[in-house]
């Protein structure tokens, strides 16, 4: 069943509550749903503003801490915004504490308030040294009214095994929330959605924060680009590129995606990646929203 997607490049500003982001989220999702969208991709650690607005100039770690501290109220935003709107979210992710560990937690809310939840695996150099958050169980398929669907957390999405395991377990779409602070690291981010993609014979699609927000230190600089990526192959542009936003640029990029072309391009395609690509020792959790 085709799936009208839209995934946001979300402006970092200073947002003083959780109210206040809750506000800024409804008018995406209003825009987005105007548009005939089913399901919206917001970025990794979008909603971290949160925290530095409170934390006003305390530091990297107090805003993640405060972030943290709200995760539980943002989440609840969310999954009122997507009912409200009558949307799927993938709700970019948020660091969420679980037991003694910080992680980097994606939840995918339904329409009807389920849930289903990704953890992020790889930490970058950041993450673990500067924010002390530790990586998770691995990945998962997630059951949805179009098929199944992964999401790696931005750097998951630069490690092949994660997404082959996720298209082993038959997602078809994979979800990738992104939050860079270099233009090098939005190019690494880009350039392994479109590899996920050609290789795996798959859409990928990228969601991320952008702008300068010196006011906040753990998302002072922000560099992507919303985009969404198939095949370079027949029945798909030439450069595998479905859909693409400016770089550095807000807002939302629309794709209507049909599964069915991914089986026409595995069998009719000029080259057979997903089946030639060598099954890997990963494998991926199949789970239902709950």
């Amino acid at each position: 069943m085709p799936l009208r997607l839209a995934v946001l490049a979300w402006r970092v500003e200073r947002t003083a509550s959780v109210e206040a982001f809750a506000a800024r989220l409804d008018h995406w999702l209003g825009r987005a749903r105007r548009a005939d969208a089913e399901l919206v991709l917001l970025p990794e650690y979008a909603a971290v503003e949160v925290g530095a607005a409170v934390a006003a100039g305390r530091g990297a770690a107090a805003e993640v801490a405060e972030a943290v501290a709200r995760a539980e109220a943002i989440e609840a935003a969310m999954e009122s915004a997507a009912a409200r709107h009558g949307l799927w979210l993938a709700g970019g992710s948020l660091p969420v504490r679980e037991g003694e560990r910080i992680v980097n937690r994606a939840t995918l809310f339904a329409p009807d308030r389920r849930r289903a939840v990704q953890r992020k695996r790889t930490m970058t150099r950041f993450e673990a040294e500067r924010w002390a958050v530790a990586g998770a169980e691995g990945p998962c398929a997630i059951a949805t009214p179009w098929g199944r669907l992964g999401i790696a957390i931005c750097y998951d999405c630069e490690f092949p095994p994660i997404v082959r395991a996720m298209v082993e377990a038959d997602a078809w779409l994979v979800l990738v929330p992104a939050c860079t602070d270099t233009q090098a690291g939005a190019t690494r981010v880009t350039v392994s959605a479109r590899a996920r993609a050609i290789e795996n014979q798959v859409f990928v699609a990228v969601a991320p924060t952008v702008g300068a927000a010196p006011w906040c230190e753990s998302l002072d600089r922000n560099h992507g680009r919303a985009g969404i990526y198939g095949p370079a192959d027949r029945g798909f542009p030439s450069d595998g590129v479905i859909a693409e936003g400016a770089p550095d640029t807000p807002g939302l990029v629309f794709a209507d995606l049909d599964p069915a072309a991914l089986s026409r391009v595995r069998c009719e395609g000029a080259v057979r990646n997903h089946a030639d690509w060598p099954r890997g020792e990963l494998r991926a959790v199949v789970i239902e929203p709950a």
